[in-house]
């Protein structure tokens, strides 16, 4: 069921919530500032010990300001867990201020009144603001927050009291007096008292343990309040629709067929004429390229997956959308930034003649010299026995563990589903296999590169040889257009180097070329303007500034530039999945 629309803010409740989140990014800013400036926290400090009492989460520490931070984060981006978590802690803390102020014993200041007033605002805020807070976590969290503090905490335990044990410097002290210790520091964080007379440690080792209770409790937090990691992924129903969608509208966008990924998720419009697919990646719902289907219906889609993820407390983020789709996204609120440009060769306006394609065209005919040929084919014309020698050798010729791609690239080869993708394969003179490229459809008449894989001992003009073939016998899969690699920051690479280049765009440039020793930015700008192609520019989309790092993260994540160590999986077909 397609999520709705959030019911509009009242606008008492709206400021209700934005003051919550300034009361706590404040206290963040307080509680560090003293934890540093020793004479400023040891005033607050003192404030409290002689019953002045400071506002709610207000102690002068750095572990108070981690977790004031942390809530602070999350209640902006409307977490209904860290609502009902603010609320409980500030409602006990209020309580226990208002008792003390008619206790007979207090002696009252203006700071005491101050305190009451602060902290029962901010605990009035969060109920006048509670229809704000919405975003629904990930029913397991409770679950894992437990099982991490427990596990976690016996491990800390344990390194605790090897740390203690180690280090101490008195006699006497049996095992469970340095467990004590050690799990007393870790609860309390405060220091020994005359129950552990047998334990003298130097100040670092009572830090390390603190500093690992204040990790601990973050990590706990984060588990407990992060988001649900997305939707059931792209089944058969859907794809068969997706599929449907593409037969009607797939010629508007070479990125379409990409949307069929498995390891996707979809959201549908009303209508149900149009879909956009995405994948959750630490907390960024992250679309790529336009949404499927009828144009007319994309603001349905778009409003459905903006509803969804602020419902889930989710950055949304498109990745490769065209300037047309990123007008749409921009009427919702979406900010664009353009990526890079996608390189498109219109194969009826090819050539190799002039002065431009010298180049190209003698490593073309180099390696057709030596006696090179290139075979074009269907995915459905392939026999079984050979798709499968295919999967296995360009597993074989993979550059690395990891499978790259997400905004343009398929995932799988060989699947049935596939057929109508377009195979190029290159022999040598001796009938040896030496390279191969897999290419999706893009609409009735054109194809995206999808898979480009190459012997590492084969020529390295090899792949240019085959682009430029199947361009020339492009009638025989019927296509006029052919999508190839996308170059990422295509102009800075274009201007950068030119003369009157800007200062910036020159640092730009020197930076992007040193990344490119890892990740081939500039290497695939350049073997695409080799084939004078059109280019065509794309966008990521964002909802704020501040959340481009995180957006940058998600993206590399998905593309397989980061990611967390996994054992490599081959390149296997999926059938019937």
């Amino acid at each position: 069921m397609d999520p709705g629309k959030a019911p509009h803010p009242h606008p008492l409740a709206r400021r209700a919530a934005v003051f919550t989140v300034w009361y706590l990014r404040t206290v963040t800013a307080v509680n560090l500032l003293g934890a540093v400036w020793v004479s400023f926290g040891a005033n607050i400090r003192r404030h409290n010990a002689e019953n002045y009492f400071t506002p709610y989460l207000l102690t002068a520490g750095f572990t108070t300001g981690a977790v004031a931070l942390f809530l602070a984060v999350t209640m902006r981006r409307r977490k209904r867990a860290a609502w009902i978590l603010n609320l409980v802690l500030c409602g006990l803390f209020f309580a226990a201020l208002a008792v003390s102020m008619v206790l007979p014993e207090i002696h009252r200041h203006a700071q005491n009144w101050i305190s009451l007033a602060l902290t029962g605002a901010f605990l009035a805020a969060l109920l006048i603001g509670r229809r704000e807070f919405r975003a629904k976590g990930d029913p397991a969290n409770p679950w894992h927050a437990a099982l991490v503090a427990a596990v976690g905490l016996v491990v800390a335990a344990l390194i605790g009291t090897g740390l203690v044990a180690v280090t101490n410097s008195a006699n006497g002290a049996t095992f469970g007096d340095v467990f004590g210790y050690a799990l007393v520091r870790l609860i309390s964080l405060l220091p020994s008292d005359t129950a552990f007379a047998a334990i003298e440690t130097p100040g670092w080792v009572d830090v390390a343990v603190n500093v690992m209770s204040t990790l601990l409790f973050l990590l706990v937090l984060f588990v407990a309040f992060r988001s649900p990691r997305g939707r059931e992924l792209l089944g058969a129903a859907d794809e068969e629709r997706l599929r449907g969608l593409l037969g009607k509208y797939g010629e508007r966008d070479s990125l379409g067929y990409f949307a069929l990924r498995r390891d996707k998720s979809v959201i549908w419009s009303p209508s149900g004429k149009s879909a956009i697919t995405y994948r959750v990646l630490g907390g960024v719902s992250l679309a790529s390229g336009d949404p499927i289907g009828d144009p007319e219906a994309w603001p349905g889609a778009i409003d459905a997956w903006l509803a969804e993820a602020e419902a889930h407390a989710w950055v949304p983020a498109v990745m490769g959308a065209s300037e047309e789709a990123g007008t749409v996204y921009a009427r919702h609120g979406l900010d664009a930034l353009e990526l890079g440009d996608e390189a498109i060769v219109e194969t009826a306006d090819f050539t190799l003649d002039g002065r431009a394609m010298r180049t190209v065209r003698q490593a073309h005919n180099r390696v057709r010299r030596s006696g090179c040929t290139v075979r074009v084919r269907r995915h459905r014309d392939i026999p079984p026995a050979e798709m499968d020698a295919l999967v296995v050798r360009a597993d074989h010729w993979r550059d690395g563990g990891t499978e790259r791609g997400f905004s343009m690239a398929l995932g799988r080869l060989g699947d049935p589903a596939d057929g109508d993708c377009v195979m190029v394969e290159c022999h040598d003179g001796d009938g040896t296999p030496r390279a191969l490229l897999s290419f999706v459809p893009w609409g009735p008449h054109g194809l995206s590169l999808d898979l480009m894989r190459r012997d590492r001992g084969a020529d390295n003009g090899l792949i240019e040889f085959m682009v430029i073939e199947l361009i020339q016998r492009a009638d025989e899969v019927g296509v006029d257009q052919i999508s190839l690699n996308f170059a990422m920051f295509r102009s800075v690479f274009e201007r950068g180097s030119r003369l009157g280049a800007g200062p910036v765009l020159r640092l730009w440039h020197s930076l992007l070329t040193f990344f490119s020793r890892w990740w081939q930015i500039e290497s695939l700008y350049r073997a695409n303007a080799k084939f004078r192609p059109i280019w065509e520019p794309r966008y990521v989309l964002f909802g704020k500034s501040s959340e481009l790092p995180r957006i940058g993260l998600a993206g590399a994540r998905a593309e397989g530039f980061l990611g967390v160590p996994r054992l490599p999986t081959p390149l296997r077909r999926r059938r019937g999945v």
